[in-house]
């Protein structure tokens, strides 16, 4: 059963063709975000890595859940107050102070503005530029009481316009004859800051010519099937290698830069700005902090533009049930998720998976205002179970928004219409081989239990039929329809069901299949597999088994091939094992166990008497504590022998009681040397004496 839903599953993955749904961004990137930034010991390891996950959190609007103002704070004051610092490092520092409020000084500020407008003459490449210009607007955007005006703003401008290339792409210096469509983007974005720190209006040719490059940056965009666009780096260099999500993003914030900062129409192309908001979100949850980053930071420009805000429509779910008459529904939307100006939704067209047809519609949806949701009713009549693309548009009701937000026209979208599936005359019989007469027929049953028990040899066929019939009474023609027949060893067979018209039939000529069957006779379980991803009732079916009754196979015939071994059977219950002990011998008599007892203990007797005959006694035993002490040791010592020489003749085994042993022997070696050297002692100054 858990192929067949794989199958299913995969099945259902590849209707998705030219139609693709996107959904704007949800708090699985809000968890992602809490899951891939996460300070260490209360701060980040760059400014950079500080600014990007402060941004990230800013715009997924949980910038409280960070706690690393104290740490990161001292590091922008160091480095704004540090005379070594690069244009690259006060570029971050600041961006880090916008969002941190940091406290610095008026002087301070205006020693770095002093400093960045000496490097914006003395500018040499397309970064000192970027660097100087954008930390120039960052503290116009953080002090009104610095001034960070720059004098001879055409001359920058037009500095910066030389870098740019015929296709729209720029240099990153003059020195540099490659162009990079990531130095594009930071390029615009430089000649936004040109424009809001000019006291006076820059020159109108020098805008169009911009207006001019951008048309032709974004005519060289590429498309995927789905709608969405991008843009592609191919220029590898000291820069490093900017993937199209990077590259993609920094062309974004910098055409929405200089929309926000020149008061000139650009004239965007709104089916390319919402094609780039699509790709963005196509992306779903980056597996990196930096990819994430670049994601939220080109979408929150997007939404935050004053000529071109996508509008994303989304389905809560693109499966429809006729079972349980499921409504159409429709979410309109910002990137980020923010409501939609007031619009409608149409329901133009709907095309039938692997047709170029299409049903012309042209039905209004209903507004539910509470859930903010756009809803159909019911699905046209015609509409039965299947995958379809319908195609939706997005009309807005106030004419002036149309200046502001793109709808991108019609968006197709994928609808996979599910139903119960009737299955009807359900038989398998057996027939003669020569004339097709059934000589045995029965029909199975999908809801209960089948128990079917057939028998053919092979001279005969085994014939299976059924009919497939969907909700609104057509032929339905399902992705799988398998028969299996497995045999008692194991080995299976799979037969693929065909559709004969006005049912699915399949007919087993027994006498064709000996070889495929390995000339094996015994029981086969028939199994029957019908399953479709719009089918709700897909099924799994042990029908019973045929007795098959084969002719032996020749010599030379081919054998079974080996079955593959189930790895988790090795887990499973072991097979009891049976175990006959061996019949006790016949005990001796009692008595003569006694006499035997008697004289084990005869020894010992012996032993006793003896001490007592050599009048043995405990004149000589050491009276001082210390030797007295020794001799009680050694003869608890040997009492320990012998009590462990019992215990190994009750249950200890050799090894054990060896062990044992060696420490006794060396504690009695020890403690018999001490005794004995105290008798020997005593006994030689009584000899003296």
């Amino acid at each position: 059963m858990g192929k067949l839903l794989g199958i299913l599953i995969l099945a259902l993955c590849a209707l998705i063709c030219e139609a693709a749904i996107f959904r704007p961004i949800s708090d699985s990137h809000r968890s992602a975000a809490l899951e891939l930034l996460t300070p260490k010991d209360g701060s980040f390891t760059s400014l950079k890595e500080t600014y990007e996950a402060l941004r990230t959190f800013k715009v997924l609007g949980i910038g409280h859940q960070l706690d690393i103002k104290a740490k990161s704070c001292k590091s922008v004051v160091d480095t704004v107050g540090s005379p070594s610092s690069t244009l690259k490092d006060l570029f971050q520092a600041l961006e880090v102070n916008g969002i941190l409020k940091c406290e610095l000084s008026k002087e301070t500020f205006a020693g770095i503005a002093s400093r960045l407008k000496d490097s914006v003459n003395t500018a040499s490449s397309l970064l000192d530029y970027y660097y100087s210009i954008g930390s120039l607007v960052l503290i116009k955007g953080q002090t009104s009481e610095v001034d960070v005006h720059l004098g001879g703003a055409d001359s920058v401008f037009r500095a910066i316009k030389a870098l740019s290339q015929s296709d729209g792409r720029w240099r990153y210096s003059s020195n540099n004859p490659e162009s990079s469509t990531f130095a594009a983007g930071i390029a615009l974005e430089s000649l936004a800051g040109v424009i809001s720190l000019v006291s006076s209006e820059i020159d109108h040719s020098l805008i169009s010519l911009v207006k001019n490059d951008i048309s032709k940056l974004l005519d060289g965009v590429e498309k995927y099937d789905d709608g969405a666009y991008y843009f592609d780096e191919k220029l590898v260099d000291a820069h490093g290698h900017q993937s199209p999500l990077s590259a993609s993003s920094a062309v974004v914030r910098g055409i929405t830069a200089f929309a926000t900062a020149s008061d000139e129409d650009l004239n965007l192309p709104g089916d390319k700005m919402l094609g780039l908001a699509r790709f963005f979100l196509s992306v779903g949850i980056p597996g990196n902090a930096e990819d994430l980053f670049y994601q939220l930071d080109a979408l929150a420009s997007l939404e935050n533009n004053r000529v071109s805000i996508p509008l994303i429509l989304s389905l809560p779910t693109a499966v429809l049930s006729l079972t349980s008459k499921d409504q159409l529904k429709v979410n309109v939307n910002t990137v980020l998720g923010s409501a939609a100006p007031s619009l409608s939704v149409k329901l133009k067209q709907i095309f039938s998976s692997g047709s170029k047809d299409a049903s012309i519609i042209d039905q209004d949806l209903k507004f539910d205002p509470e859930n903010a949701v756009h809803f159909l009713d019911a699905l046209p009549e015609n509409i039965d179970v299947g995958s379809y693309i319908f195609s939706l548009e997005i009309v807005l009701d106030n004419p002036e928004d149309k200046k502001i937000y793109a709808t991108g026209g019609r968006t197709k979208v994928p609808i996979y219409v599910t139903g119960f599936i009737k299955v009807d005359h359900p038989d398998v019989a057996v027939l003669d081989s020569d004339l097709g007469n059934v000589e045995t027929e029965k029909r199975f049953d999908l809801a209960g239990e089948n128990t079917l028990s057939l028998s053919a040899n092979h001279l005969q066929k085994l014939r299976l039929s059924f009919q497939l019939t969907s909700p609104l009474g057509n032929a339905f023609k399902p992705h799988q329809a398998f028969l299996k027949l497995r045999h008692e060893n194991k080995v299976e067979h799979i037969f693929v069901v065909e559709n004969s018209g006005k049912k699915f039939e399949i007919i087993l000529d027994f006498l064709g299949l000996v070889e495929k069957f390995f000339y094996l006779s015994g029981r086969y379980d028939i199994q029957l597999t019908v399953g479709d991803a719009v089918m709700e009732n897909s099924f799994f079916l042990q029908l019973g088994s045929i007795e098959l009754d084969l002719p032996e196979p020749p010599e030379k015939a081919a054998r079974p091939p080996p079955q593959p071994i189930d790895s988790t059977s090795r887990f499973g219950p072991k097979a009891e094992i049976s175990h006959i002990f061996r019949a006790p011998e016949k005990r001796p008599p009692k008595g003569l166990s006694l006499i035997f007892l008697a004289l084990v203990l005869l020894p010992f007797i012996g032993f006793l008497v003896g001490l007592l005959g050599l009048q043995v006694n405990l004149k000589n035993f050491p009276k001082a504590s210390a030797p007295a002490t020794f001799a009680i040791l050694f003869h608890l010592g040997i009492a320990a022998v012998l009590t462990l020489y019992l215990l190994f003749w009750l249950k200890l085994n050799l090894f054990t009681t060896l062990k044992a042993l060696g420490f006794l022997g060396i504690f009695l070696m020890f403690v018999g040397h001490r005794t004995l050297s105290y008798l020997a002692s005593s006994s030689a100054k009584l000899k003296s004496a």
